[in-house]
């Protein structure tokens, strides 16, 4: 029997957190939480890229440390920005490497840095948390638009 809990956050910014068990089979479960919780924010435009990036991070965690749990959060950091992070009890950082065509693995933070508006890792004495951000397409206060000078002369 495996420990799955997932809870949304009783204070702050709205979120959701889900302790794993750090075996295959819980990439899928980190990735049905990411879409539920974005078409719950009616952001399911994201929801695409979010699992992918859940995924790359939770795979992470599996295939470079030894950490029995693993802890997904899913966050609404700001209304246009949402941040998935996975956190374990490792110090080692991920590590970006050139994408290469070829390899038949190491090309997920290459995916991440494609995919998301930025990311990065925090690291504590209890073990580290890498995380991602993606950016919603929100409407923006419409500007006024530039009158090319061509125009604006006559």
């Amino acid at each position: 029997m495996t420990l799955t809990i997932a809870t949304p956050h009783a204070i702050g910014r709205p979120g959701y957190t889900m302790l794993l068990p750090c075996q295959p089979e819980s990439v899928r479960r980190a990735r049905a939480l990411v879409s539920s919780v974005l078409e719950t924010w009616g952001i399911r435009s994201l929801a695409e890229d979010g699992e992918v990036i859940v995924s790359e991070l939770l795979t992470n965690t599996l295939d470079h440390t030894t950490c029995p749990m693993a802890r997904v959060v899913i966050e609404r950091c700001m209304d246009d920005v949402v941040r998935i992070e996975v956190a374990d009890g490792s110090h080692t950082r991920p590590q970006l490497k050139d994408d290469d065509a070829a390899a038949e693995s190491g090309r997920g933070l290459f995916l991440v840095d494609a995919l998301s508006w930025r990311w990065g890792c925090d690291e504590y004495a209890w073990g580290k948390s890498t995380w991602a951000e993606l950016k919603t397409m929100t409407a923006a206060p419409s500007a006024p638009h530039p009158v090319p000078a061509s125009e604006s002369a006559r």
